[in-house]
Protein backbone atom coordinates (compact mmCIF):
# COMPACT_ATOMS: atom_id res chain seq x y z
CA UNK A 1 0.00 0.00 0.00
CA UNK A 2 1.58 3.56 -0.87
CA UNK A 3 2.66 5.09 1.97
CA UNK A 4 2.78 8.69 0.45
CA UNK A 5 -0.35 9.37 0.85
CA UNK A 6 0.01 9.21 5.13
CA UNK A 7 0.63 12.68 6.82
CA UNK A 8 1.52 13.27 10.88
CA UNK A 9 -0.69 11.72 12.61
CA UNK A 10 -2.77 9.39 10.28
CA UNK A 11 -4.12 6.46 12.11
CA UNK A 12 -3.20 4.14 9.48
CA UNK A 13 -0.12 2.82 11.28
CA UNK A 14 -1.87 2.36 14.93
CA UNK A 15 -4.36 0.89 12.62
CA UNK A 16 -1.82 -1.82 11.22
CA UNK A 17 -0.55 -2.68 14.48
CA UNK A 18 -3.89 -3.28 16.30
CA UNK A 19 -5.37 -4.72 13.25
CA UNK A 20 -2.06 -7.41 12.99
CA UNK A 21 -2.14 -8.04 17.12
CA UNK A 22 -6.50 -9.09 16.59
CA UNK A 23 -6.73 -10.91 13.60
CA UNK A 24 -2.94 -12.29 13.40
CA UNK A 25 -0.40 -11.43 11.70
CA UNK A 26 -0.56 -14.05 8.87
CA UNK A 27 -4.42 -13.29 7.71
CA UNK A 28 -3.00 -9.04 7.69
CA UNK A 29 -0.13 -10.34 5.64
CA UNK A 30 -2.57 -12.34 3.49
CA UNK A 31 -5.18 -9.53 3.22
CA UNK A 32 -2.67 -6.49 1.86
CA UNK A 33 -0.55 -8.86 -0.42
CA UNK A 34 -4.35 -9.64 -2.46
CA UNK A 35 -4.56 -6.09 -2.22
CA UNK A 36 -5.35 -4.95 -6.05
CA UNK A 37 -5.53 -1.17 -7.23
CA UNK A 38 -9.43 -1.80 -7.07
CA UNK A 39 -9.21 -3.55 -3.20
CA UNK A 40 -6.16 -1.27 -1.88
CA UNK A 41 -8.03 1.90 -0.89
CA UNK A 42 -10.33 -0.31 0.98
CA UNK A 43 -7.81 -2.08 2.83
CA UNK A 44 -6.20 1.21 3.49
CA UNK A 45 -9.86 2.71 4.49
CA UNK A 46 -10.80 -0.28 7.19
CA UNK A 47 -7.06 -0.51 8.83
CA UNK A 48 -7.27 3.13 9.19
CA UNK A 49 -10.47 3.88 10.48
CA UNK A 50 -11.94 0.77 11.42
CA UNK A 51 -8.47 -0.79 13.44
CA UNK A 52 -6.68 2.82 14.24
CA UNK A 53 -9.97 5.03 15.20
CA UNK A 54 -12.33 2.73 16.55
CA UNK A 55 -10.24 0.06 17.69
CA UNK A 56 -7.38 2.07 19.56
CA UNK A 57 -10.04 3.10 21.60
CA UNK A 58 -10.00 3.13 25.60
CA UNK A 59 -13.39 3.32 26.02
CA UNK A 60 -13.71 -0.69 26.11
CA UNK A 61 -11.65 -3.45 26.74
CA UNK A 62 -11.34 -5.80 23.53
CA UNK A 63 -12.77 -8.36 25.00
CA UNK A 64 -15.99 -6.23 25.02
CA UNK A 65 -15.14 -4.80 20.96
CA UNK A 66 -15.03 -8.75 20.26
CA UNK A 67 -18.20 -9.61 21.78
CA UNK A 68 -20.22 -7.07 20.10
CA UNK A 69 -18.30 -7.39 16.70
CA UNK A 70 -19.25 -11.31 17.01
CA UNK A 71 -22.71 -10.12 17.66
CA UNK A 72 -22.68 -7.72 14.81
CA UNK A 73 -21.60 -10.42 12.38
CA UNK A 74 -24.39 -12.84 13.97
CA UNK A 75 -27.14 -10.19 13.15
CA UNK A 76 -25.83 -9.53 9.88
CA UNK A 77 -25.17 -12.92 8.59
CA UNK A 78 -21.55 -12.45 7.88
CA UNK A 79 -20.07 -15.50 8.09
CA UNK A 80 -17.05 -15.73 7.00
CA UNK A 81 -16.23 -12.28 9.02
CA UNK A 82 -17.69 -14.33 12.02
CA UNK A 83 -14.99 -17.10 11.92
CA UNK A 84 -12.44 -14.82 11.85
CA UNK A 85 -13.68 -12.68 14.34
CA UNK A 86 -13.85 -15.34 16.59
CA UNK A 87 -10.22 -16.72 16.02
CA UNK A 88 -9.66 -13.00 16.80
CA UNK A 89 -11.81 -13.18 20.22
CA UNK A 90 -9.69 -15.80 21.28
CA UNK A 91 -6.68 -13.92 20.42
CA UNK A 92 -8.12 -11.01 22.26
CA UNK A 93 -8.37 -13.13 25.52
CA UNK A 94 -12.24 -13.93 25.19
CA UNK A 95 -12.95 -17.50 26.71
CA UNK A 96 -15.28 -20.15 24.84
CA UNK A 97 -17.46 -20.41 27.60
CA UNK A 98 -17.92 -16.18 26.96
CA UNK A 99 -18.69 -16.92 23.30
CA UNK A 100 -20.67 -19.76 24.18
CA UNK A 101 -22.18 -16.80 26.19
CA UNK A 102 -22.64 -14.31 23.23
CA UNK A 103 -23.87 -16.74 20.96
CA UNK A 104 -26.94 -17.68 23.20
CA UNK A 105 -27.47 -14.19 23.77
CA UNK A 106 -28.08 -13.87 20.02
CA UNK A 107 -30.26 -16.73 19.37
CA UNK A 108 -32.57 -14.76 21.58
CA UNK A 109 -32.16 -11.14 19.36
CA UNK A 110 -30.34 -12.22 16.37
CA UNK A 111 -32.82 -15.57 15.65
CA UNK A 112 -32.26 -18.94 16.43
CA UNK A 113 -30.67 -20.00 13.15
CA UNK A 114 -28.22 -17.35 13.10
CA UNK A 115 -27.17 -18.67 16.35
CA UNK A 116 -27.17 -22.23 15.20
CA UNK A 117 -24.78 -21.28 11.89
CA UNK A 118 -22.74 -19.37 14.70
CA UNK A 119 -22.53 -22.42 16.96
CA UNK A 120 -21.26 -24.58 14.39
CA UNK A 121 -18.33 -22.52 13.05
CA UNK A 122 -17.68 -21.43 16.80
CA UNK A 123 -17.13 -25.23 17.10
CA UNK A 124 -14.87 -25.73 14.20
CA UNK A 125 -12.57 -22.68 15.00
CA UNK A 126 -12.58 -23.77 19.01
CA UNK A 127 -11.43 -27.69 17.65
CA UNK A 128 -8.80 -25.95 15.77
CA UNK A 129 -7.35 -24.34 18.97
CA UNK A 130 -7.57 -27.76 20.85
Amino acid sequence: MAESNRLPGDRYDDGMVVRREVLGADHVDRSTANATEFTEEFQEMITRYAWGTIWTREGLPRTTRSAITLTAMIAGGYWEELEMHVHAALRNGMTAEEIKEVFLQCAIYCSVPAANVAFKIGQKVLAEYE
